[in-house]
């Protein structure tokens, strides 16, 4: 065969194989540029946030007069989470005549040594409203003990389970009940004017009335 033929013959037997070897090369490149464009992808896509930095829901506040409470110190929501409730009731200046009605009560040490409850918290004005007959049988210790613990039940009491409404037995051993009226939160007929408020052994709703027990 001349040697020209040869050639020929060589470079057609030798074609196949080259296309065969640039098929495979093309298709490793798409391979790394779909790789590198996944994990570009992958590291510019905006992170997921954590548990921490979504659950906001909790925090929710409810009532009116939540805008009055301090937004620093002692009487602040911060500060109140730091000390027991009739400690932080006596720091907050909207419920300040409840934390010395507390004290007057013998019941300071009661409340605050208690885990896991609810107080149900008359505002400074409240107070102020009671009829001369009211205030003539709180003036009693025992009267006044018996109408603030009327006030606290056992358990932390949220505002899912004020809107579903029901009825709690408090620590003076009669019964109140809580419901949502349109947009009030109510608590018996006293409207909850602001929380919940947390302190270091209970959930606390300042309400704008003073609660009677049955007597």
């Amino acid at each position: 065969m001349p040697f020209r033929d040869m050639t020929r013959t060589r470079r057609a037997a030798a074609m196949p194989l080259i296309a065969a070897a640039l098929s495979v090369a093309a298709a490793a490149c798409a391979s790394s540029t779909t790789s590198t464009g996944a994990a570009a992808t992958s590291h510019s896509a905006t992170p997921t946030a954590s548990p921490s930095q979504s659950m906001t829901h909790d925090a929710a506040m409810i009532g009116r007069d939540c805008g009055m409470i301090p937004a620093s110190g002692t009487g602040s929501l911060h500060g109140m989470s730091m000390d027991p409730v009739a400690v932080a009731a006596g720091h907050n200046p909207l419920i300040t005549t409840l934390a010395a009605e507390i004290g007057k009560a013998d019941l300071t040490a009661t409340l605050d040594s208690a885990r896991d409850i609810t107080v149900f918290a008359p505002d400074n004005q409240a107070f102020s409203k009671l009829t001369p007959h009211d205030q003539a049988m709180m003036s009693e210790m025992a009267e006044l003990a018996k109408t603030l613990t009327y006030h606290v039940v056992k358990g932390s009491v949220t505002p899912a389970e004020i809107t579903r409404g029901m009825t709690l037995t408090t620590l003076e051993g009669s019964q109140l009940t809580i419901s949502k009226m349109g947009s009030v939160y109510e608590v018996n007929s006293a409207d909850v004017t602001c929380g919940p408020l947390h302190t270091a052994n209970a959930t606390v709703y300042i309400i704008n009335a003073v609660l009677m027990p049955a007597r």
